[in-house]
Formats: structure tokens, sequence, C-alpha cells
């Protein structure tokens, strides 16, 4: 409450209390984490060294200096070409005297006439329009024109494919050789027709039993020994699957004695 200056309440004076505030929390790393802080800072102040070297005052930036300038010519060695090794000559100057006396027998006139009668008129690139706007392309990049069919090597086997047809000959042959070598030292047989058809029996017969045992199991594999099971059989199906097909493959079956 709020008491009048003349109230009996304040007639006796009293001690202010001062509340005394904590020091302040500081960090004993303080210290460290702000040297740390600044050397980082000051490693990457400038973009480049830290210490360059001042320009020299000889060096000053001169006139036309940042122009670019063309490469110089040099001399050609290839015919039809100009060389600019020597420099031409100036141009006369109005108090030059010209060349007088200098005449010639030839009659432009009948030159020219004679040129542009013999000359052959500039025959047109076939072209072919592809739009109704009239945008044309050239008839020879389009692919109509017949002009492989008029190389002088057309209808010719490559020779990358002969050369690939000869390698497969030549091995082809060293296999026979090698197995020629191996028959007659007895280290290998053929398998008869009679053996193969009766393997290939034997082998659809037992993918039939292990197909009906898998037609046979359970629609939910919620067990482990399920699980197993499948994965048996559809390995066991899926080999004798690839024996049956090599079978079927091949009609010559070697077979090792030993």
């Amino acid at each position: 409450m709020e008491y009048p200056p003349e109230s009996i309440h304040t007639l006796i004076p009293r001690e202010e209390v001062r509340i005394e505030k904590p020091q302040r929390y500081t960090s004993r790393f303080r210290t460290t984490v702000v040297q740390e802080k600044k050397s980082s800072k000051d490693a990457m102040k400038t973009m480049g060294p830290a210490k360059v070297e001042m320009p020299s005052p000889d060096k000053y930036l001169q006139k036309n200096s940042r122009d670019n300038k063309l490469p110089e010519k040099k001399a050609s060695t290839k015919a039809g070409e100009h060389s600019y090794t020597h420099r031409k000559p100036d141009v006369p100057t109005r108090s030059d005297v010209p060349l007088m006396g200098l005449h010639s027998n030839k009659d432009f006139v009948k030159t020219n006439v004679v040129e542009t009668t013999m000359s052959e008129p500039r025959k047109p690139k076939p072209i072919y329009a592809d739009t109704k706007r009239g945008h044309r392309q050239l008839l020879e990049d389009s692919g109509l024109v017949p002009k492989y069919i008029q190389k002088k090597d057309y209808g010719e086997t490559p020779q990358y494919l002969n050369q690939r047809r000869e390698e497969v000959q030549r091995a082809q042959q060293e296999y026979d050789q090698y197995v020629s070598d191996r028959m007659k030292e007895g280290a290998m047989k053929v398998l008869s027709a009679e053996e193969r058809s009766s393997i290939m029996v034997g082998l659809k017969k037992n993918w039939e039993d292990l197909n009906r045992q898998y037609q046979g199991l359970s629609m939910v594999t919620d067990t482990i020994t399920k699980k197993h099971r499948k994965e048996r059989l559809e390995h066991a199906m899926r080999q004798l699957e690839s024996h049956i097909s090599m079978l079927e493959r091949y009609t010559t079956i070697y077979v090792a004695n030993d």
C-alpha cells in the first residue's frame, strides 16, 4: 500500500535493502576459444597470399598495352596462298608520275565473250521439299539417292567379317583336333543317341517328380522349414532344366571315361 507523506507509518525511516546480484558466470575456456577463433579468422582474411610483391615503377601501364593484337602471319609454303613476308609497295602519291606508253593488244570484250560462251553453266544441287512451306534439303543426304550401289566394292563381304569367319573356323578346327586326340587316347567317348534319349527321359521324369512335390507345397510359407524346402525344390528344378536344355541343344556330347 502507498501511504500519504504525513502517515504514521512513515515517521520512522527504514533502511533500503539492496539486492546483490551473483557474479556473472564466465567459462574458464573463454580465452582459448577466443584465440582459436581469431587465428582461424586471420588465416582466411585474404583470397590470395598475405604478402604480395609490389609492382615495379618501371612496369607502368602503357598506352594501347591492353589492346588485342593479332598474331603475325607466317610465310606460307602452299601454292596459291599469299605471303606477307615482304612489305607491299606504298600507295603512289599525287606527285608521282605514272608509267606512260604501256599498251596491250588484248581485246577484253572479245575475250569475255569467248570465255562466257565456252564456260559450262553451273549445275544446281538436287534438293527436295519436305514441308508444305517449301523447306528444302539436299537430296544426297536424304538417303533417297542410290549412291552406295555404285561403289566398286558393293555387294562384297567386308574384310573384318571374312577375318572373323576365318578365326571361327580356325578355332573349330583346333577344337576338333583336340577332341580327336583325346578320343585316340581313350580319355573321352561320344554319347550315343540311345544313351542321350534315356538320360533325357530320366531327367524329365525327375523334373516331373520335383514339380509334383512343388505343387503340393502349402500356399503360405510361414516357417523356416517350409521356406528352405521350397528353395531346395526350386534349385533342383532349375538345375534339371539347364541339363535338359543342354541335351536338346547339342546332338554330339562327349563324356570323360574317368
